[in-house]
């Protein structure tokens, strides 16, 4: 990672493959990841840890089945954290721009899931 500091704007900039998040910094064990979302992602579950959402763009909305199925929507600004053991499906009607913190080695689709469409990237994270 760089010892300078990041421009967010920049990073995103730099790509534009949907689903597939770019590892801005690290912290501790912690993946620090940015990413442009449009259309869903895939239910699926992290059991062993909770997944923070910071919107940087747009909106996001998160479905979760936390006992009952609902949905939080999360407008530029706004962040919400998935509690480890919970299904959740990330999806965003207009696209958005999010920022994601996780453990290092999270898979973007978690330990369980539903069959993965190919516009979403099975993966770790790639370097920015």
């Amino acid at each position: 990672m760089s010892k300078q500091p990041l421009d967010i704007s920049t990073a995103l900039a730099g790509f534009d493959a949907i689903w597939s998040p770019r590892i801005v910094a690290n912290i501790n064990d912690y993946d620090v990841r940015i990413a442009k979302v449009a259309g869903e992602h895939v239910w699926h579950v992290h059991r062993d840890t909770d997944e923070f959402f910071l919107v940087l763009e747009g909106e996001l909305d998160i479905a979760l089945r936390d006992g009952e199925e609902r949905v939080v929507t999360l407008p530029r600004g706004s962040l919400f954290v998935v509690p480890r053991g919970v299904f959740h499906k990330p999806s965003s009607k207009e696209g958005a721009s999010i920022m994601v913190i996780e453990p290092s080695g999270t898979l973007s689709v978690g330990d369980e899931h539903d069959e993965v469409p190919e516009y979403v990237d099975v993966t770790t994270g790639h370097p920015l």
